[in-house]
């Protein structure tokens, strides 16, 4: 199913925010997102108070399944921004890795067997 189907009666036309794959586009999110990188290498209020008093941050503190949860968060997070192969491209990318493997098990094979007949022949 796809996203770009036209509008339905009662249906707003709001486009939806996925990316698209093109590289246009990811350059224009580059682009967009540089202002926001300066922002992220700010040490944090505990980083301040910590550096004040000579402790070290552990990063390890608080209750695990808060971790846990900000974790799982930051994972679908993540997952979101993936541009994910559609079935034509993911058949592509299976086919060539099955060849690849397919050669490269030959390959060894037919070295193995080189090998063992080379012994065979230099030790009788």
């Amino acid at each position: 199913m796809s996203d770009e189907r036209a509008p339905q009666d009662g249906e707003e036309t709001a486009a939806v925010a996925r990316p698209s794959g093109k590289r246009s586009a990811r350059r224009s999110r580059a682009a967009s997102s540089d202002a926001s990188v300066a922002t992220i290498d700010r040490p944090t209020s505990l980083e301040k108070t910590a550096k004040k008093s000579g402790k070290a941050v552990r990063s390890g503190t608080g209750n695990p399944f808060k971790r846990l949860m900000k974790f799982l968060r930051e994972v679908v997070a993540e997952l979101r921004k993936v541009i994910w192969p559609n079935r034509k491209q993911m058949v592509t990318y299976t086919s060539v890795v099955l060849v690849f493997v397919v050669f490269m098990v030959s390959y060894i094979s037919g070295l193995d067997v080189a090998f063992i007949k080379g012994v065979n022949w230099l030790f009788g």
